[in-house]
């Protein structure tokens, strides 16, 4: 499938005349996981109504980071897996946006800088003494299933990022509303993700789109979104319960 063609399937979340039926049908069974994502959890429904306690989002974002610091591993393992070189050279962009490079700064960064402007020190977020187990399982499953899963299978966990935007624009308003004692500055990730995530889960949709053809190929890219939506939600779980007030 073309870039085109892929853009125009999906725009509007819906479908185009002369799209291939089986193809919307595809994508209508993927954005069908906006329903399990993280966002309907009830710890970050709680974060959005301004109800969480500074330790509750001291805690969130000192857990998150260890997602956010994994990120990278996660990408150069699909990397390593997949053997399409124009694939690559768009996918290591995702890398670059999480370590930074000379003159810019990385998503791992700006997480460390929102971690301080809520009241925690560098250290004490690198040496993961807050990291709760469940979130640490979770997180490193994910990293596995990127090394070991056919690397389209990977690019389609990633597919989370299609609810990513939705998602950072409630939560960017959210803290800047009901959470004014966390310096703005420190909310530059979120601001970034508006961007990078579009942008990133557009490419992910052409990837599985492309190369996704069979039933069965298919219900793989479905499973492994399915698979990421568990480990997002997990995530949450293990932290909530880790900071019941």
């Amino acid at each position: 499938m073309t870039t085109a063609m892929t853009t125009a399937a999906t725009t509007d979340h819906g479908a185009v005349p002369g799209t291939d039926p089986g193809t919307v049908a595809f994508l209508e069974r993927l954005r069908a996981h906006s329903q399990s994502y993280h966002s309907a959890h009830p710890f970050h429904l709680r974060m959005n109504e301004g109800t969480l306690s500074p330790a509750q989002i001291r805690g969130w974002v000192a857990n998150r980071f260890y997602y956010q610091e994994n990120i990278p591993r996660k990408d150069g393992a699909i990397l390593s897996n997949c053997p399409d070189v124009e694939v690559r050279r768009r996918w290591i962009r995702r890398i670059i946006d999480h370590d930074g490079i000379a003159g810019e700064e990385g998503g791992i960064e700006a997480w460390l800088r929102l971690g301080e402007a809520c009241g925690l020190t560098r250290e004490e977020i690198l040496d993961h003494r807050h990291l709760v187990p469940g979130v640490r399982f979770a997180v490193d499953a994910y990293v596995t299933f990127a090394r070991t899963k056919p690397w389209v299978d990977a690019v389609a966990s990633s597919l989370t990022e299609l609810f990513a935007p939705d998602l950072m624009a409630e939560r960017l308003a959210a803290f800047e509303r009901r959470y004014t004692w966390i310096d703005p500055d420190g909310l530059a990730y979120f601001r970034a993700r508006l961007e990078q995530a579009p942008r990133d889960s557009e490419h992910a949709l052409e990837v599985v789109t492309a190369h996704c053809l069979t039933p069965e190929q298919q219900d793989r890219a479905v499973e492994a979104l399915s698979f990421k939506c568990d480990v997002l939600w997990s995530m949450m779980d293990a932290i909530d319960q880790a900071h019941v007030e």
